[in-house]
């Protein structure tokens, strides 16, 4: 292994260690709290929803089983920092091109805190799978043994997938380069190997308990409902995202090292099949309507596979180049300095402190809606299965199913609301307001949130 690519990859995984003690975001405390209780139960995952893929659930549940501490989910995610730049390395060599350039491409925006580095999701948890799923891809089209390559990358594409449905950064790949190199072959035996372990994947999941027609209207169909929802219902909130996650873009200095990496690559083997992965990623990032800041995660494999294509032209960068990798080298140390000065808070703060102090062993919670990770802290249970807000906004966007159990003796002792009401965009909470206000008291206001407690405890 190249000594700067090691280098690079230690670096890499130092700038993202300090994160390690901090307090989990929604998604982090939210997949760790389900992960810890998956087995057969109500609904997809144990007792409780998520449109994710298993495999996603299955490396929390590895964090749970390291100790179920914010330690263990970090852990996990330095080593996907680290273990992406080796494999871009690896990316440069397959292209026979210098692995230093892709490598350092990795490093640097896989720390920044403006591609959502701060917090391990499934974006950064793939990227491992899709840079080792590329470097294969790469070598089956360059090797004449080209049978085990093509495997691999199958295997490791698949398991991306897993982590994300949309992660398909290397079927792209594969497409495009193995069809040029005309290698039909080596495409069959891609998607077959792809197939055979995403069956094996869902097998395994049905044995603890989610069913594959379960996880294929989570994974599919759930992902249409909501897209449909957020166009109808959200344009006010997902265009202000729109707007910071282009700025975050821009002030990473990606777009001038596209532009430099593009004009360098031109004409190398790579370049249409980097261009092509990268114009599939954009489509993620840009066509979900989120517009959550840690899906720029998913332009790393593209970038990387561009930067192993300028390896292929020259292996001297001209002045462009250099002066982009300069400009996104500084900014994502700016970035760095800037969020060791001023640490992202948690606005869940204050609801984890209060509970911690008044909860009692054998209580319930419902938050409405997101902020799961203040159900993982304290160590409370939720008889709603929707931990995050979207699932209740395409399952129960009248809130009959919440009301219902607010009604029933099963009714959780703490509701935790952002803001008073339960409703909010895409939720009409008319009537389970009034229900709320029939069972529960107001017991606190906690930071952004309202605390109430069911009125018999």
């Amino acid at each position: 292994m190249n000594r700067s690519v090691v280098g690079l990859a230690a670096l890499a995984g130092l700038c993202v260690t300090p994160y390690a003690g901090r307090t989990l975001s929604p998604d982090e405390g939210g997949l760790l709290l389900l992960a810890s209780q998956w087995t057969s139960g109500s609904s997809l995952y144990g007792d409780y929803f998520v449109d994710r893929p298993p495999g996603l659930i299955a490396l929390f549940a590895l964090a749970d089983g390291l100790g179920g501490s914010a330690w263990a989910v970090r852990a996990l995610g330095i080593l996907a920092v680290v273990s992406s730049v080796l494999l871009a390395g690896l990316v440069g060599r397959a292209a026979g091109g210098s692995p230093v350039l892709p490598a350092l491409t990795a490093a640097i925006l896989v720390v920044t805190p403006l591609f959502g580095g701060t917090v391990v999701n499934g974006e950064l948890l793939g990227l491992p799978f899709l840079i080792g799923g590329c470097a294969a891809v790469v070598t089956a089209a360059r090797s004449d043994r080209w049978l085990p390559w093509a495997v691999l990358a199958g295997v490791l594409g698949a398991a991306a997938a897993l982590v994300k449905q949309s992660l398909l950064d290397v079927l792209v790949l594969a497409v495009v380069l193995l069809l040029a190199r005309r290698r039909p072959a080596a495409l069959a035996a891609v998607v077959g190997a792809a197939a055979v372990t995403i069956t094996v994947a869902v097998g395994l999941a049905a044995l603890r308990g989610t069913a594959p027609g379960d996880l294929w209207d989570a994974a599919v169909v759930f992902r249409q409902q909501a897209a449909a929802v957020i166009a109808t219902s959200a344009t006010g909130s997902t265009a202000s995202r729109l707007g910071a996650l282009l700025l975050a873009l821009l002030a990473t200095g990606v777009p001038l090292l596209l532009v430099a990496l593009a004009r360098r690559a031109r004409g190398a083997e790579l370049f249409w099949p980097a261009l092509a992965v990268l114009a599939w990623e954009l489509f993620v990032v840009l066509g979900g309507g989120s517009y959550w800041l840690h899906y720029l995660m998913g332009l790393v494999p593209g970038l990387v596979l561009l930067a192993a294509a300028a390896g292929q032209r020259s292996p001297r960068p001209g002045r462009l180049l250099v002066a982009a990798y300069a400009v996104a080298g500084a900014s994502a140390v700016v970035a760095l300095v800037v969020v060791a000065v001023r640490p992202i808070e948690r606005p869940e703060g204050p609801a984890i402190a209060w509970l911690d102090a008044h909860a009692r062993p054998g209580d319930t919670a419902v938050v409405a809606f997101g902020g799961p990770n203040i159900l993982e802290a304290t160590g409370l249970r939720s008889p709603y299965p929707d931990l995050w807000s979207l699932p209740v906004r395409v399952h129960d966007p009248d809130l009959v199913a919440l009301t219902s159990l607010m009604r029933s003796a099963a009714r959780p002792t703490w509701l935790v609301v952002a803001g008073e009401s339960l409703g909010s965009w895409g939720i009409d909470a008319a009537v389970a307001d009034e229900v709320m206000a029939d069972h529960y008291a107001r017991a606190t206001t906690a930071g952004d949130w309202t605390i109430y407690r069911e009125d018999s405890a």
